[in-house]
């Protein structure tokens, strides 16, 4: 399926090719937006029935409705392909190549594993070629994948490839640290641990611009989160 990006006048209009971006394990089907929230609200009220709820309770009640508008429409809106940001580039008029990079990009998303919270930071550089995006496109791709049941290590690719696509460049690099509630709340409850992941292409294979890139993100010992 192709996603069109927006371009300025004077610019042909690029597209998103999701079948050369790694996949994740989701199936389409016919369920409009409405029905998904209206079958996931009935079938989580008898989850929390099983689990001993009182579903008359005024904090309650209304649980099941938000729980699955929250899924389809903030948590899980990566999985429609429609969502995917519309980016306009510009063109590199001031032919400026040296590395563009943004740090600390808040991402939240969701161990497909257990379904627990993945909270961390995405750290993005790139070598412009013939066309910029403004910076904050790169916080809603980071955003865009991390909004759907994830593993850290694919959501890192994804991201890159689809900015290699918008940016028409292979000189890209995506790291990603990340705290698993997985790992904090459940089995081996461990408060401290963290997970970097990286996605380097061009350029960023050269140790060289891998290191200046790799100087100007914060050590993972010093990542708060």
């Amino acid at each position: 399926m192709f996603i069109d990006i927006e371009e300025e006048v004077g610019f042909s209009q690029n597209q998103i090719d999701f079948n050369l971006i790694p996949s994740s394990p989701f199936r389409k089907n016919n369920f409009s937006e409405e029905q998904k929230i209206q079958l996931i609200s009935y079938h989580f009220e008898k989850i929390l029935e099983i689990i001993g709820l009182d579903l008359t309770d005024d904090s309650i009640c209304k649980t099941p409705h938000r729980f699955a508008k929250m899924l389809i429409q903030e948590l899980f809106k990566g999985l429609d392909e429609r969502n995917f940001p519309t980016i306009t580039t510009q063109e590199n008029k001031f032919n400026y190549d040296q590395m563009l990079f943004e740090a600390n990009i808040s991402i939240k998303s969701v161990c497909e594993h257990h379904f627990a919270p993945i909270l961390g930071y995405c750290h993005i550089a790139y070598f412009p070629k013939n066309k910029v995006i403004g910076l904050s496109k790169l916080n809603r791709v980071a955003q865009y994948f991390a909004s759907r049941p994830q593993v850290q290590e694919r959501m890192t690719r994804q991201i890159k490839e689809a900015l290699v696509q918008v940016l028409e460049t292979d000189d890209i690099a995506v790291v990603v640290d990340a705290v698993h509630l997985c790992v904090r709340m459940r089995g081996v409850q461990d408060n401290d641990a963290l997970t970097r992941t990286a996605s380097y292409g061009g350029k960023f294979n050269e140790s060289e611009f891998r290191r200046e890139f790799l100087s100007s993100i914060p050590k993972l010992t010093d990542v708060k989160l």
